[in-house]
């Protein structure tokens, strides 16, 4: 898993986890508005890497991944960890594992395990499945129909064909499988004080097991809505206002508010 940097002459670290169906450089437009306030670390996630062959592993293995180069680094304490959809997978897990020091941790529509019989979790993942190996076969034309929430360009749109033209169905496949079902410790315990859930308003329906999820696991979180913006869209579209947020919670710990 190779690891991007940026702002390395600062002493706050915060970590950023690309969602499913982009790559690392999901994060472009925000990265030179925190880069002078974070030493910025940023992983370039199995199976969607275009500099590097393999495919997505699981969100267990990639937390752990994640947590020995931070340590092997010397990182054993962040100032701060996002993580969005797939991604959000991906913080859940470590703030569980308590391997790293995290001290605010933000999940934006982060996908929690489901908590049904096995069986219906493969069938959603096999409707999952099929709805993006769908768009991977028909183009841009199908992903301007599914991304209809968010104003994007035309560019961004055929930026997402590139990315689900490289990426494999095994990728696909084990994105959807383990974020859906990814395994928890029993009991779910942080040590992280300051944890916020973000979402869309257009996708408070969507994420209400989630929703749930976290308001168990985590009841000191707080969630946070966003206005007229969809799944995943804040930091692509409103760059400015992703890294306002991203800068009050870590340095407004315990004192979130909704938007």
């Amino acid at each position: 898993m190779k690891i991007h940097e940026f702002g390395t002459e600062n002493t706050k670290i915060l970590v950023l986890i690309h969602p499913s169906l982009v790559m690392w450089d999901y994060f472009e437009n925000v990265i030179p508005l925190l880069e002078k306030y974070y030493y910025l670390i940023i992983p370039a996630l199995p199976g969607y890497d275009s500099d590097s062959r393999g495919d997505y592993t699981s969100v267990e293995q990639i937390a752990a991944e994640l947590a020995d180069w931070l340590l092997a680094h010397n990182h054993r304490e962040l100032c701060g960890v996002y993580g969005c959809s797939m991604g959000g997978s991906i913080v859940t897990r470590m703030l569980t594992d308590r391997r790293i020091r995290i001290q605010s941790a933000i999940i934006d529509g982060g996908i929690t395990p489901y908590q049904l019989p096995h069986i219906i979790t493969r069938g959603i993942a096999v409707r999952d499945f099929l709805m993006i190996y769908i768009g991977k076969l028909g183009g841009i034309k199908l992903l301007e129909k599914a991304f209809s929430a968010d104003e994007y360009s035309e560019d961004d749109l055929q930026y997402i064909a590139n990315v689900l033209r490289m990426v494999s169905a095994k990728t696909i496949w084990q994105t959807f499988d383990s974020c859906n079902n990814y395994s928890m410790p029993d009991p779910v315990m942080t040590s992280c004080q300051n944890i916020e859930y973000w979402l869309a308003e257009a996708e408070i329906k969507a994420r209400k097991w989630d929703i749930a999820y976290i308001r168990k696991h985590f009841p000191d979180a707080k969630i946070r809505r966003f206005r007229n913006i969809g799944h995943g869209g804040l930091a692509v579209l409103q760059p400015e206002k992703f890294a306002e947020a991203v800068r009050f919670v870590t340095a407004k710990r315990g004192q979130g508010h909704e938007t």
